[in-house]
């Protein structure tokens, strides 16, 4: 059978490689894609790079944000009233992620998913201590049994006592924080955002008149923090390859020692 015209078209096209149009601007278009695929493929490589050095936000929630269950961090609280500085009763009851310890010593160790990452914050450990009462708008510390204390509860709008420091003016709570080596606090009014998302922090609840600066807790307490954080470091041992013992702090990177093949 004889082939139509537009069958001995195609293959007459099909064997010069394209009509003329097609040859005319497949050059340009041939270019064109191969730049685009270059320039697609040297982006993605430095995004690759660049995600590698810097996680996203996207890609630590995935891995876990500290605090995470198995941390064990100590912060120093204060609380700041007037200008006079008032001692946390300890709390040595509590099964929770959040224990007070002596001299105003906060152990943030997360036993659930509750209280980790962003979770973990002021207004969480305030609710897991009896008594103790932390807003934008007042700030209450109970007696050693955890009964309410009138004499330990403020509110905006409260005149400071006559032997305070700042007797007759009138005060606002407010809440601030230092991550370490922090000179200057984060001052805040909610206690929901001041995040324990870090080892070493200073915490201080305050009500103070408007423009005075929360102060830090007392140099007590910061050692006290200091010596807990050394005495909950510990050690293993392990066995060098040849049969020797080691002690090496937790955390550490141990690397086998080379040897040497026989011969």
């Amino acid at each position: 059978m004889a082939k139509s015209s537009t069958g001995k078209w195609v293959s007459k096209v099909g064997a010069s490689g394209g009509g003329k149009a097609y040859k005319k601007t497949r050059p340009g278009n041939y270019y064109g894609v191969l730049a685009i695929i270059v320039i697609l493929g040297l982006a993605m490589t430095v995004y690759s790079r660049y995600e590698y050095q810097n996680p996203s936000v996207a890609t630590t929630t995935a891995a876990g944000v500290p605090p995470v269950i198995g941390t064990s961090w100590y912060e120093a609280m204060n609380v700041d009233a007037c200008g006079v500085n008032y001692p946390l009763t300890p709390d040595t009851t509590t099964q929770l992620g959040f224990t007070l310890g002596a001299n105003n010593v906060l152990h943030v160790a997360p036993v659930s998913e509750s209280e980790t990452g962003s979770k973990a914050t002021l207004a969480l450990f305030v609710s897991e201590h009896r008594g103790i009462v932390a807003t934008s708008s007042s700030l209450a510390l109970p007696t050693p049994t955890g009964i309410a204390n009138k004499a330990t509860t403020w509110k905006n709008g409260d005149v400071c006592g006559p032997k305070t420091k700042y007797a007759g003016k009138t005060g606002t709570v407010s809440y601030a924080y230092w991550m370490f080596g922090q000179v200057k606090p984060t001052v805040v009014t909610d206690p929901a955002k001041v995040p324990f998302s870090a080892n070493q922090m200073y915490v201080t609840m305050a009500f103070l008149p408007s423009g005075v600066t929360p102060s830090k807790p007392s140099a007590e307490t910061i050692v006290a923090m200091s010596k807990s954080i050394q005495a909950a470091a510990s050690t293993t041992t392990t066995t060098t390859p040849g049969g020797s013992l080691s002690t090496i702090p937790v955390g550490s990177t141990v690397l086998p020692t080379p040897t040497t093949p026989a011969g």
